[in-house]
């Protein structure tokens, strides 16, 4: 039988729920490095927990039953995760990648993979056509959407129709809006990365990574790599993300509901030039997301006025807290031209528009009136301080 989404986050999709018949609700924690055997030729089905894990196991089929894949693979990180889809490719080969990316990605790109023959070209895949940047080099397309932390939009299935046409593969970055709210491989992906760091875990406690595909061929790929290379996820880790998958659809939900309050907010204030959701009808990608999506997520880009502001706001904010990485319960701000994108070169953080001024925001599931009194406040003591007149 077929679960729906938030039966699936719970209960898996029928699987069974334990490995050792105890019948425990909470899947068991396998903290175990290897697993005996009852004689010459007769296995449990698990030898060495770098190959696989019961808990690990399980995590990966939820995951994979969420994304509508065939396979999913648990990794020690989101980067632990595309540092092996890397090891899909070979001297020589070339990536186009969409130059609005997580700058971690762009690092590895930049200063590992390239260091291994990999050529890359960074395009805005939002405005840019695909077909012309195609080389016989060429052999995958690397996108994320909604992008971090610009907030472009690209087209999945129109990518993927290119794509596929000249045979390379299409690899879509999930992170911003979660199997909940966007099904990639639904749209023609070939895989789909997770930071589980983020939404999947949900509360800021444990690291994680996934690569999930609708391919055996591929699927066996990366399954080789991952035992090879022994960047699986640990047992006590796919244990705190399995947990965290439970109240995925209720925190997404909640969270950008609060994300679509600050939004409005943040238009009406004076010192915000500029506010980056892909809910808002005048982001170039509004259609495309409405499309694609169920829902536009819990990030939110905003630029304002001053460098100095943005400093205000970083150094008085307390219930939203200044802090890296996003998807979790709690609130977050960051300051990507200095944390999440400090290695990306200047000229294309300028040509993506990640200025000084532009601060980045993951929304959690805090009560929204906070939320709006702690923003309000740190605007109005930045008013104060320059003396600006209230009212």
């Amino acid at each position: 039988m077929e679960y729906n989404f938030l039966t699936k986050c719970v209960h898996g999709n029928g699987r069974d729920t334990s490995c050792d018949g105890s019948g425990a609700i909470s899947f068991p924690i396998y903290q175990s490095a290897t697993f005996a055997h009852k004689g010459l030729g007769e296995s449990t089905g698990y030898d060495y927990s770098r190959l696989q894990n019961p808990t690990r196991e399980q995590l990966e089929k939820v995951v994979a039953s969420l994304e509508h894949g065939t396979d999913a693979l648990a990794f020690s990180s989101g980067m632990a995760a595309i540092a092996s889809l890397m090891e899909l490719f070979q001297p020589g080969d070339h990536i186009i990648a969409v130059n609005d990316l997580y700058g971690g990605s762009i690092r590895l790109f930049d200063h590992i993979s390239k260091k291994n023959g990999i050529k890359f070209s960074h395009e805005d895949l939002s405005k840019v056509s695909l077909e012309p940047l195609i080389t016989p080099e060429t052999k995958a397309v690397i996108i994320e959407t909604p992008t971090n932390p610009m907030m472009n939009v690209i087209d999945i299935q129109k990518t993927a129709e290119i794509a596929h046409k000249h045979n390379l593969l299409l690899i879509v970055d999930n992170t911003f809006l979660s199997p909940y709210f966007q099904n990639p491989i639904l749209l023609g992906a070939d895989i789909v990365i997770h930071s589980g760091t983020k939404y999947l875990g949900g509360h800021n406690d444990t690291l994680a990574g996934f690569l999930v595909t609708a391919s055996e061929d591929i699927a066996e790929r990366l399954r080789f790599i991952i035992k090879t290379t022994g960047s699986g996820l640990a047992p006590m880790d796919s244990w705190l993300i399995l947990r965290g998958i439970k109240t995925l659809g209720l925190r997404m939900d909640k969270a950008q509901e609060n994300a679509l309050a600050i939004v409005k907010w943040l238009k009406e204030e004076y010192r915000v030039s500029k506010v980056f959701y892909p809910g808002l009808p005048e982001n170039p990608g509004y259609e495309v997301c409405l499309r694609q999506s169920r829902g536009f997520g819990c990030m939110i880009s905003f630029e304002v006025e001053s460098r100095e502001l943005a400093a205000h706001i970083l150094k008085h904010v307390r219930l939203i807290q200044f802090a890296e990485s996003l998807g979790g319960v709690e609130s977050l701000i960051t300051y990507p031209i200095t944390q999440t994108h400090a290695d990306v070169p200047e000229d294309i953080l300028a040509a993506n528009g990640i200025t000084d001024c532009v601060l980045r925001l993951s929304v959690g599931i805090e009560d929204i009136c906070d939320l709006i009194k702690e923003l309000e406040g740190v605007f109005e003591s930045y008013g104060r301080q320059h003396g600006e007149q209230e009212g």
